[in-house]
């Protein structure tokens, strides 16, 4: 039997999702996310859903993981102590930084400049230099490099970090000093610029490499506590960890380059939505992935994720290759207050997270939260994860009280009002990744995931527009899932800065070609069938003296025809659509080329039936009367195992599953497709 297993950590719980490629059998399991290690929590997942598939470890042949390790080491501050090397006369690189701060207007008078992840006081420089043509102008003084690293290891930092100027163009110098570590100190982690970000900018660079040192020994040990532990068990599985851009690595990389999965579990979700929505018809979606502690949003257009070239991680914006996610403070574990200062009520960004959690979750928690609120009015059964968690009823409608009492409104006035609160803060991040990068929201599908996903998406697609909402299978797991349908990928970038008019076609074609290669052996190198390889270009472009760049898809064959006329045009339309305007008086400028390579990894088949018209009655299981603006509404509650593909039914209904609840509101239609997928509809001449 072949069986392979998604696995993602998320704020609250650690979601898995096991398949039997043999005969499609699917097995699902969430359990508590284990904050202090991580590890622990999937460890538990997994043998838990090896119980529940009735196999052993052993049968188990991949386990694909996304992880927030290197994003909580950044945010919580709990990184490696790094040593920086650079070029002599650079040793202020991430101090000069960018000269950007925080907005609205004078946000520098009470900007909190952070630390940079290498000190002052663990920065050295180095006796070479470099030209910007890749020649040496300075050797590197082996004797002076050998005294300096000497001095880092023996002052305690944890990691290297190698950033010289220049060494984008060719990283020959930077390899030396890295040679030079491992000769003096063997293992010792180093990480070098021109390996990790192989483009011009040093700052960006330095930085970039830097937050590669700084979660380095963090991921490092827990990707050996995760071997370990499966090894422990008898689990024989190949292992691959979620990049930010959604693709695959394996754990080597993992541990030498884990900059790149610093988005590996938002990445997920962005994935397996993509899937489920292109089988069902709709390649443009908006992604709402709400759990416990966050949301996290993204945008899709014709079948492909929004990838973008740099990401923000806490206040630090480093150069990878990453989702384009937007990420805000509210879940379901999302804390409702009112300050005493406004009398304004307010929701998020602080989270009663896993522990204590919900009041509703009756682990001692007694802070009013956005899962509390959903209880209270009754969109929230009390009881979850298929009846194995109650809810605290009595809990939650005390705690939503003391917002009522702050307020002077009703328990029911005050539920309602954190709900709105919530659903505006998410949706101003739809419109951040939809409106303000030019697209309308009302040409996208909502697709809803996450444990609170489904009982806030028709909320939000009232907001936004944007139907229909989709509701997939296991809406709770689809990180999971999204885990399991990723495919291995890997950028190889070259800084070539031409203006359109002035380029070669056939140097940029060489170039690409050359890229191209170094793709494809490293496809090779991860025993990647050639029939499943694939290979993009891409080239970063600007108008002249613009300071950011825009990806333009770009065709390498139509290169060596000698042919650039195209590529101004694109980069035109691409910029039109983002910002607004186009300049027809500007000079387009090619900045970087880019080969992306991926390895397409087997998808599960995720169960079809041809749909059959009914109403859903069967599936009836209860009737409640339930609170939707200001009213109670007698609402039918029904079972989704019991659901059939055709079957349609009108809102006000509660929907309940595994490891999610759908609400649709009155006004609206569901209707179950083929893929066995809810779609929300505004119901045909009802005023929703």
């Amino acid at each position: 039997m072949a069986f392979r297993l998604g696995v993602d950590v998320g704020g609250t719980f650690t979601d898995l999702f096991c398949v039997n490629d043999e005969d499609g059998r699917q097995f699902r399991v969430k359990t508590p996310t284990t904050p202090a290690d991580p590890s622990e929590g999937v460890m538990t997942g997994v043998q838990r859903i090896c119980e529940t598939a009735g196999i052993s470890p052993s049968a188990l042949r991949n386990i694909l993981h996304g992880t927030t390790v290197a994003t909580n080491a950044v945010l919580e501050s709990k990184g490696a102590r790094v040593g920086l090397i650079t070029t002599q006369g650079f040793g202020q690189i991430l101090h000069l930084a960018r000269s950007q701060t925080p907005g609205p207007l004078a946000g520098w008078i009470i900007m909190i400049k952070p630390d940079p992840p290498a000190s002052l006081e663990d920065t050295r420089e180095a006796v070479e230099r470099m030209d910007a043509r890749g020649d040496t102008v300075v050797a590197v003084d082996r004797a002076q490099v050998e005294a300096i690293v000497h001095d880092l290891v023996k002052s305690g930092v944890e990691s290297l970090t190698v950033g010289l100027i220049n060494s984008y163009v060719d990283g020959r110098h930077e390899k030396e000093i890295g040679d030079i570590v491992e000769a003096l100190y063997p293992g010792f982690p180093v990480t070098l610029s021109s390996d990790v970000v192989p483009e011009f900018r040093e700052y960006e660079r330095t930085l970039t490499a830097c937050m590669n040192s700084y979660v380095r020994p963090t991921v490092q040990q827990y990707v050996r506590r995760l071997e370990e532990g499966l090894r422990g068990i008898g689990a024989t599985a190949d292992l691959n960890i979620l990049r930010s851009d959604a693709g695959l690595m394996t754990t080597r990389e993992a541990a030498q380059n884990p900059i790149y999965g610093v988005l590996s579990g938002p990445s997920g979700g962005v994935a397996g939505a993509l899937y489920v929505a292109t089988r069902a018809g709709y390649p443009n979606i908006l992604t709402f992935d709400m759990g416990g502690t966050s949301t996290d949003v993204a945008l899709c257009q014709n079948g492909e994720p929004t990838i973008g070239r740099d990401t923000t991680i806490g206040q630090f914006r480093v150069k990878v290759p990453s989702v384009n996610v937007h990420t805000v403070g509210a879940g379901g574990g999302s804390i409702a207050h009112v300050p005493q200062l406004t009398g304004a009520l307010r929701v998020g960004p602080q989270s009663a997270g896993a522990e204590p959690g919900p009041a509703a979750y009756g682990k001692g928690g007694d802070a009013p939260t956005v899962t509390d609120a959903n209880v209270v009015l009754g969109h929230l059964p009390p009881r979850l994860l298929g009846g194995e968690m109650a809810l605290d009823v009595d809990a939650a409608r005390a705690a939503v009280q003391t917002i009522g009492d702050a307020m002077g409104l009703s328990l029911e006035q005050a539920a309602e009002g954190i709900l709105a609160i919530v659903n505006e803060n998410m949706a101003g991040a739809l419109r951040l990744v939809s409106v303000q990068r030019g697209h309308d929201p009302r040409a996208f599908a909502l697709v809803a995931f996450g444990g609170a996903g489904p009982l806030h998406a028709n909320a939000m697609a009232k907001l936004m527009g944007s139907y229909p909402v989709i509701v997939p299978p296991s809406p709770g797991l689809l990180c999971a899932i999204g885990d399991l349908v990723a495919d291995f990928r890997n950028e190889f970038a070259q800084t070539h800065i031409r203006l359109v008019k002035d380029a070669d076609a056939g140097n940029v074609a060489g170039i690409l070609d050359d890229l191209g290669a170094r793709a494809k052996a490293w496809m090779e190198g991860e025993g990647i069938a050639a029939s499943e390889q694939r290979i993009t270009y891409v080239a970063d472009m600007r108008y002249h003296l613009q300071g950011y760049e825009i990806p333009v898809p770009i065709e390498a064959a139509a290169l060596r025809s000698g042919c650039l006329a195209g590529l101004a045009g694109d980069f035109d339309a691409l910029h039109e659509q983002l910002y607004g305007f186009k300049m027809d008086d500007a000079e387009s400028e090619i900045v970087n080329l880019r080969a992306i390579g991926f390895g397409l990894a087997p998808k599960i088949e995720l169960p079809t039936a041809e749909p059959v018209p009914g109403d859903g009655a069967g599936a009836i299981v209860e009737q409640h009367a339930i609170v939707f603006e200001g009213e109670h509404v007698s609402t039918s509650i029904y079972d989704r195992g019991a659901l059939k593909p055709g079957d349609r039914f009108a809102g006000p209904a509660i929907v309940t599953e595994f490891d999610s609840t759908t609400v649709v509101l009155p006004g609206f239609t569901a209707e179950v497709d083929r893929h066995f997928n809810i779609l929300i509809n505004p119901t045909a001449g009802a005023t929703a």
